[in-house]
């Protein structure tokens, strides 16, 4: 009888100690699955997506300083051309205004000549050869006589000639002839020419004043090698010549 009741007892205990364990299976499991519902389990996806982001915002930043870093350079050197180009239209200005053209006095110069003003000399000395239009003159260099629709006046090589009144240059050019030449715009069909010249300071289209410099005298061409150095003069009036000793001071 007590073996009975001993196994009996044992057997009792078993089945105690199997429901306890069964119990706190099923009690782990339920932490498990409220553990799950409230979403305080790791999330290995999670992690991976959060850092994700947050490179893609790092790169986005860097890009972003990265532009912003162009602009600025692309800015500075925009500045720095336009300083450059600034500088550049400042000097063709500064070079135009100082060769006559473009310069505002003389732009403003009024080319009003009249038969009434007077012509100043280009150079002084003596008429080598007069005006003759309506005769012929002697030419010593060629030994004939001919038409003078100018006035040729001895000088000596490298003096100064100046312009006779305010004018604009018309042509600046050369033939065998009269050598280097200015023709002159008076205003009002009033032209002149100035002949035999070297280092003319002047280019077509310049304003002069009258009295300014206009270049030097040069060596005679072949056809005033007898007459020596001079500087060739003519004035024209709606394109024909008229006398200019009777337009000069």
């Amino acid at each position: 009888m007590k073996n009975k009741v001993s196994k009996l007892f044992k057997d009792k205990l078993f089945l105690v100690m199997l429901v306890l364990g069964l119990l706190t299976i099923v009690a782990a499991a339920g932490v498990v699955t409220i553990q799950r519902g409230s979403g305080l389990e790791n999330n290995p996806y999670l992690s991976m997506e959060d850092d994700g982001n947050r490179i893609a915002e790092e790169t986005k930043e860097q890009e972003d300083q990265l532009a912003g870093i162009s602009e600025i350079e692309t800015e500075a050197e925009t500045e720095l051309a336009l300083e450059e180009t600034e500088a550049e239209s400042y000097q063709e200005t500064e070079e135009v205004a100082q060769a006559g053209a473009g310069n505002e006095a003389a732009s403003a110069l009024v080319l009003n000549y009249t038969e009434a003003d007077k012509l100043s000399w280009p150079v002084r000395g003596s008429v080598l050869i007069d005006y003759s239009m309506e005769t012929t003159t002697y030419f010593p260099t060629l030994e004939q006589y001919k038409c003078s629709p100018g006035i040729v006046l001895q000088s000596e090589v490298s003096t100064p000639v100046y312009v006779p009144a305010n004018a604009q240059v018309m042509e600046v050019s050369s033939n065998e002839e009269l050598g280097n030449f200015v023709t002159l715009d008076l205003g009002n069909g009033y032209t002149a020419v100035c002949g035999q010249l070297k280092e003319i300071a002047a280019v077509q289209g310049d304003f002069l004043e009258k009295g300014e410099l206009l270049g030097y005298v040069a060596e005679p061409t072949k056809y005033y090698s007898v007459e020596g150095s001079n500087v060739y003069f003519e004035v024209d009036y709606n394109g024909q010549p008229v006398d200019p000793l009777d337009y000069l001071e």
